[in-house]
């Protein structure tokens, strides 16, 4: 693997991200809407999402290039079946998609999962998972010479993706600096 100044990946210059990794809706589409899901099997080993969440992928009104995409999802993609639903546990002010993200994540017990909306971030993080986003998956990827932060924002400036401006312009200024060290 090659960083983006072109140099090899080591051991020592890459350290992998955890292992199983959940996904919700929003990180998915907004990877793919901007050309950079394949970050994903090189950041994590294994990504999964939950039936809920490849049913809101495929829906009429997502984008027709997220539609393609998992038309033709790739091999590291795998979707899985939610099979217990736990009576004791209540996320009713989550969609379809978030509620079984986290469902998935307790159940087989993920080392990350990945969801941007804040009500299934707050839910998540309350019930102790690790909780990310589209935005620390790029910023994970810059931090480790994949991909340059500064078009990769751009990009997803180009979409739809809700974010306070000044966010943004923070994990610039932080990745500029890293960038001169």
């Amino acid at each position: 693997m090659w960083n983006a100044t072109g140099r090899p990946i080591t051991g020592s210059a890459f350290e992998p991200m955890p292992r199983v990794v959940i996904s919700d809706t929003s990180p998915l589409r907004y990877l793919v809407l901007i050309g950079q899901a394949d970050l994903l099997p090189v950041l994590y080993t294994e990504v999964l999402i939950p039936e809920a969440v490849a049913d809101e992928l495929n829906q009429p009104a997502t984008p027709e290039p997220v539609r393609r995409w998992m038309a033709h999802r790739p091999s590291w993609l795998h979707v899985v079946p939610l099979t217990a639903r736990p009576a004791s546990l209540s996320l009713p002010d989550l969609d379809t998609g978030e509620h079984d993200a986290i469902l998935l994540a307790l159940h087989l017990k993920a080392d990350l999962l990945l969801m941007d909306e804040r009500e299934g971030v707050e839910e998540a993080r309350r019930l102790g998972l690790t909780v990310t986003g589209t935005l620390g998956v790029l910023d994970r990827a810059a931090e480790n010479g994949l991909i340059e932060l500064p078009p990769a924002i751009a990009s997803l400036r180009q979409t739809n993706f809700r974010v306070d401006p000044g966010l943004l312009d923070r994990l610039l200024t932080a990745d500029s600096r890293r960038r001169k060290k």
